[in-house]
């Protein structure tokens, strides 16, 4: 139950700064302060509830994309958190590397905290019921 809470920390989190920094880098990316949260919000349960189900469209029509499902997951949720009005909103090039530039910064994010933090804290956690 903690390692579950403690992805969907990090799931959040990274998602969160993602979002912070497609939109400090590309001028076709804004985001709302009203809707912020609920962009992140919409974000990151639309990729966790796509990535499985666009890995199993890929394994039985296009399996040459499978290397490609975090892009198009992220493509596809953020496509889904800018149809809810004052979180995001992209424009032109920013639907080419908005999805790259988020999918780069959870990916790292998230191997960086899971494996890094939350393993030590997790280790120690475990190092102290066994004492």
């Amino acid at each position: 139950m903690i390692r579950f809470l403690l992805s969907l920390v990090s799931h959040l989190v990274m998602s969160a700064l993602a979002l912070l920094i497609a939109n400090w880098i590309l001028p076709q990316v804004t985001l709302h302060v009203g809707g912020f949260i609920v962009a992140v919000l919409v974000f990151a349960l639309a990729q966790a509830i796509l990535t499985p189900f666009v890995v199993n469209i890929a394994r039985k029509y296009a399996s040459a994309l499978l290397g490609g499902i975090g892009l198009i997951s992220t493509l596809l949720a953020l496509w889904v958190a800018t149809l809810f009005p004052g979180g995001i909103e992209i424009s032109g090039l920013g639907w080419v590397l908005a999805p790259l530039i988020v999918w780069i910064v959870t990916a790292l994010g998230g191997w960086i905290l899971m494996g890094l933090v939350f393993k030590r804290y997790l280790e120690d956690r475990g190092r102290k019921r066994a004492a």
